[in-house]
């Protein structure tokens, strides 16, 4: 049979419309696609009915897994509910037909949304300047370090090192080596947070600044960051701050009044807009004045009641990002900052903080927990305890979560916790809910020492039972044959 891309022939439609015949498409179909992944044979498609064609698509829906359907417990990750009047005020067509080249007079109401998040982040997080070009955290990261080698050359010091915790994201020293930086780990003391004795050994004249995550990603706060910063400023080095766990801090702790000269948001882990699949994100960076001038251009300034895009800082890194990041995501966010009111975020990192405690309270008699006291917006447990005494990996327990109906938390990170659960609530999570995820957690504790190969087979219920996860990553094979 002859490869052709499957169409009714041509007829008119209700109003006139012409569809396209197959003749059409056997002409082109060569040139669009190789010849090798065309079908040689009829896909016999079945003819249905639209309510037969709807519920097909919904049984494949109800296979996945997101944050509509059932808690979301990746650490780290803040996998909050992103209400649906976001979704709703981002597809205005005020918005989704906006071109990038359109005049600055026909576009005020997207820089105005602009200019007024940014002053909302700005405010939250007690900074003097803000840019918000970049389109992801790592993206807000290398910009910021940028930031950090113009300062530095302006001032006819590049230097060498950046400063990370052993506790940092993983995308902290990748940045570091895109940015043309030599890292230098920094081991965290007995009480989870960096050492600060360690850090006046390192400190010296060829480090540039430090990547620091706060609360870290133990979800422990770092109490000492006020020193921290100290120490860095008196040889003359910068701080980053890694904004990914900023959801703790919301109307609690500014990090631009705690020293912090540098911080990235992620739009889509704090403020509420999609997270997953590969993006779209937003990963704005504040910075303080010193800093101002090297931001990434254009800018968006208000003079008067106009908005306007500038060019003006002459030791801008440049531009990072086409255009001016990604629009409808910082919609997304201001519509969920506007809906909050600033006055009541410390409502949400209160709440994070208190669902976070409570499963460590819950859990710490079932799963061990290496540092224990009061923890942030997460909990890290592990499973060392099911590991010695049964057998049982993390990666079985959280594979056994999957037969329950929920999604496993982060695991095997940070990397300084042996056999890590990292769980984080969020504040969107009510006791019901949570409840029912720690009640799953304790009865696979007990599975675990009563019928250990339970938990080592697992997932029993799901449409793909478990993986051999070494050898797709040894022998990969994503192709398709017929």
């Amino acid at each position: 049979m002859e490869s052709h891309l499957i169409f009714k022939q041509s007829r008119e439609g209700r109003r006139g419309i012409t569809i396209p015949t197959n003749k059409y498409y056997k002409k082109n179909i060569n040139e669009i696609i190789p010849n090798k992944f065309l079908r040689k044979s009829d896909s016999n498609l079945p003819e249905v009915g639209e309510q037969d064609a709807v519920r097909h698509f919904i049984n494949l829906s109800t296979l996945n897994y997101h944050i509509d359907k059932n808690i979301y417990p990746l650490g780290s990750c803040t996998m909050k509910y992103n209400p649906k009047i976001n979704e709703v005020v981002a597809n205005f067509s005020g918005f989704t037909e906006l071109h990038p080249l359109q005049s600055e007079e026909t576009t005020q109401g997207a820089l105005q949304i602009i200019y007024e998040l940014g002053e909302m982040l700005r405010s939250i997080t007690g900074f003097d300047d803000i840019t918000m070009q970049p389109v992801a955290g790592a993206h807000g990261e290398y910009a910021g370090l940028l930031l950090i080698r113009a300062y530095h050359k302006l001032h006819g010091n590049a230097r060498k090192y950046i400063i990370i915790p052993d506790s940092a994201h993983g995308t902290n020293p990748a940045t570091c080596i895109m940015a043309g930086y030599q890292t230098i780990e920094i081991k965290s003391d007995e009480n989870g947070i960096v050492n600060i004795d360690k850090l006046k050994e390192i400190i010296d004249e060829d480090v540039a600044g430090m990547m620091i995550t706060n609360p870290n990603t133990l979800g422990l706060f770092e109490s000492n960051i006020k020193e921290i910063a100290d120490l860095l400023h008196s040889k003359g080095a910068l701080l980053y701050m890694d904004g990914a766990n900023l959801n703790a801090l919301l109307g609690i702790v500014k990090p631009g009044i705690a020293g912090v000269d540098i911080l990235h948001f992620n739009l889509h882990k704090t403020f509420a807009t999609p997270h997953g699949g590969g993006g779209p994100g937003g990963g704005a960076i504040a910075v303080n004045s010193l800093l101002s001038d090297f931001l990434p251009i254009p800018y968006i300034s208000k003079i008067g009641d106009r908005y306007q895009m500038r060019y003006d800082k002459k030791n801008s890194i440049g531009n990072i990002h086409s255009f001016y990041g990604n629009f409808l995501v910082m919609v997304k966010a201001y519509t969920y900052l506007k809906m909050i009111g600033e006055e009541n975020l410390e409502k949400i990192s209160r709440n994070a903080i208190i669902n976070a405690n409570y499963i460590k309270e819950r859990l710490k008699k079932y799963y061990h927990l290496k540092y224990d006291k009061n923890c942030m917006h997460e909990v890290i447990l592990d499973g060392t305890l099911q590991k010695n005494r049964y057998g049982v990996r993390t990666l079985d327990i959280a594979k056994r979560l999957l037969d329950y109906g929920f999604h496993a938390p982060t695991i095997y990170f940070p990397l300084i916790v042996s056999e890590a659960l990292m769980i984080e609530p969020t504040e969107t999570e009510d006791k019901d809910t949570i409840d029912k995820f720690c009640d799953i957690m304790i009865m696979i504790a007990k599975e675990a020492e009563e019928n250990p190969e339970l938990l080592k087979s697992a997932p029993h219920n799901t449409p793909v039972r478990r993986l051999n996860d070494a050898l797709a990553v040894k022998k990969l094979n994503i192709s398709f044959e017929e």
